[in-house]
């Protein structure tokens, strides 16, 4: 297993990227530092979170996951052996949202604070804030970085136009640049990716780190009928790929999965680790056996029939 460069930053991680969303939502504070500890000792070392999680759960305030590795950290001494990506932007309640300049200053002490950490080695904008000017965002994490409380930084939820944008404003200015995108991307989910985003992350040489990589679920084959709906909190997300197409992808994915005597879960994500600019998908687990069956991934060497019979069944 071989380690992959987030862009052109220098920081390397492995094939694969722990989701953090499950950190203080469907796992508690036990749970989360029992997976955090198997991820390590399996031989992983990406983790990603964001200062909004899980903000949606009732009683909570943003912020739960990031404490929650934080305390990890703090007990386990495992800081050096992981790459924490973490993200600002996304609403947190009055003004705490965005990515002005006085609004990164603020929040990146934030993160730190509930993290345990001196140093976020990627920090991401979670969302594009069109209302800030781009040289602005860029100069505020280009300050962060030259305070040591950064190391790199990167994009999520960017339009291929955009991104494109603010890669050139950095060049323009000398700040740092977006060494990363965090899209939305999976065997179900293609074209948005792949005709917008793509060619700019390959031109620019743009790590990519995949989010719902497993369609909420979709993929992992759990979900075959309406009545299987009821199995999960993200049962709900599921229904809309609960079609034609949907069952072709899995039929798939069942195929190729016992060829490799594996999981439909880990092929999607080996489907994944093999496409071009992608240096890991991410995706959560609640429980041991979940993770342990989601990181196989990273062993599978997928085959050119292999993927061509994926292919073709999600083409849209």
């Amino acid at each position: 297993m071989e380690k992959r460069e987030l862009g052109e930053s220098g920081i390397k991680v492995y094939p694969f990227c722990f989701g953090g969303n499950v950190f203080g939502w469907t796992a508690d504070e036990k749970t989360s530092f029992e997976l955090l500890d198997e991820l390590v000792d399996t031989g992983f070392d990406f983790i990603d979170t964001a200062d909004v999680y899980s903000s949606w759960v009732a009683g909570n305030k943003g912020g739960e996951s990031e404490t929650i590795i934080g305390n990890w950290l703090k007990r386990s001494g495992k800081r050096d052996k992981v790459v924490i990506a973490t993200k600002v932007g996304k609403p947190m309640g009055q003004d705490k949202k965005g990515l002005s300049k006085a609004y990164i200053t603020k929040a990146v002490e934030d993160s730190l604070k509930r993290l345990q950490t001196d140093c976020i080695d990627l920090y991401q904008s979670h969302d594009d804030d069109k209302e800030t000017p781009l040289a602005e965002t860029l100069d505020a994490f280009t300050g962060l970085i030259r305070q040591g409380k950064v190391r790199a930084i990167g994009a999520s939820n960017y339009s291929g136009a955009r991104l494109a944008e603010a890669l050139q404003t950095s060049k323009t200015n000398g700040f740092a640049r977006y060494e990363t995108l965090q899209p939305e991307y999976n065997l179900y989910s293609r074209e948005g990716y792949e005709k917008d985003l793509e060619p700019v992350c390959l031109k620019n040489n743009i790590g990519v780190i995949t989010y719902y990589s497993l369609a909420s679920g979709f993929l992992t084959g759990k979900y075959r009928s309406q009545a299987d709906l009821s199995k999960s909190q993200r049962g709900g997300g599921i229904k809309k790929f609960m079609n034609e197409r949907g069952m072709r992808i899995l039929d798939a994915l069942d195929n190729v999965a016992a060829e490799y005597n594996s999981a439909p879960a880990a092929i999607a994500l080996a489907w994944l680790i093999k496409r071009p600019g992608v240096v890991a998908p991410i995706a959560s687990a609640t429980s041991i056996g979940q993770l342990n069956q989601i990181t196989a991934a990273a062993a599978i060497r997928l085959s050119h029939d292999a993927v061509d019979l994926l292919d073709t069944a999600s083409s849209c």
